[in-house]
């Protein structure tokens, strides 16, 4: 059972971290919020949360701390830099990191938060724009086993998917798994829907009959229905899809592993970047047969 002195620091507020804490507050936890864009907070700090400058401000405050950032580089400054949150954090604290980086900076995040009794976790998730609206995430979640059940009441409040996954990385190695099926699937939907449209078909009435069947995915049943009405708001980026893509690609070359389909998505999806659609969401890659 968590602490009743429990108080929730949460950094990024951006397009899936915002439901996130949004979800924490209607909770009944005080929570402590920092952006690098305090707009992005704003609608968190009307519904009660408050604001601290830095994240040394948080870890100076909060016991139990979540982040969802954008990339690698920003994990390791919100956490390991000289006003981060390990830098910074209090001995009996947990920290839990759920942005998508890299298996090698969760277990390094989690071995410097040993040296100062802190329990950090690495806990992406899946689900997007959606899934955190709706509190129905699927989390991914390494690190040790003790911290993980201390923390899952937390996780329960923001997705229906929670999985201990095992030791530091875990997460992070799992969520690898997530995009890599992802990035061939993605394509696959965008093919069937510019397929249909081109043979004349309504593509409405394709899905009704393709996205229960064997070809069904979350992508076909959320993503194409945006793609046809030409909805290419970002519940994902397209930017941050491609940095994911890039850990899964190193990580596989490391395990000695050959990805051709996760190859050729993320040489698609940078072909989209360089027409300046990287901040569209993923279901922007539809766009890639308009260039043909």
């Amino acid at each position: 059972m968590l602490r009743e002195n429990t108080v929730i620091g949460f950094i990024g507020t951006g397009v899936m971290g915002k439901s996130m804490a949004g979800h924490l507050l209607n909770a009944g936890y005080p929570v402590i919020v920092y952006s690098r864009t305090k707009s992005k907070a704003e609608d968190l700090l009307e519904m009660g949360a408050e604001w601290a400058d830095t994240p040394k401000l948080i870890a100076e405050k909060a016991n139990v701390i979540i982040t969802m950032v954008g990339y690698p580089t920003d994990v390791e400054e919100v956490y390991l830099g000289e006003k981060g949150i390990i830098t910074n954090g209090k001995e009996g604290s947990f920290v839990i990191d759920m942005t998508t980086s890299t298996p090698t900076l969760a277990k390094r995040i989690y071995e410097e938060g040993r040296k100062k009794g802190i329990f950090a976790l690495d806990a992406p998730v899946s689900g997007g724009d959606i899934g955190a609206r709706e509190a129905k995430l699927s989390i991914m979640v390494g690190g040790e086993r003790e911290a993980f059940t201390e923390m899952e009441p937390i996780f329960r409040l923001m997705g229906t998917n929670i999985v201990y996954q095992g030791n530091a990385g875990s997460g992070q190695h799992t969520k690898m798994c997530n995009q890599i099926a992802i990035a061939s699937n993605m394509i696959g939907v965008c093919e069937a829907i510019v397929y249909a449209e081109k043979a004349g078909l309504n593509p409405e009435t394709v899905l009704q009959s393709i996205s229960t069947g064997a070809a069904g995915s979350w992508s076909l049943s959320n993503l194409a229905p945006r793609m046809i009405n030409g909805n290419f708001e970002p519940g994902f980026y397209i930017k941050h899809f491609i940095k994911d893509m890039n850990i899964a690609l190193q990580e596989a070359e490391a395990l000695g592993m050959n990805t051709p389909g996760l190859a050729l998505a993320r040489k698609m999806y940078a072909q989209l970047a360089q027409a300046g659609e990287e901040n569209c969401g993923t279901q922007a890659l539809y766009k890639y047969w308009e260039q043909k």
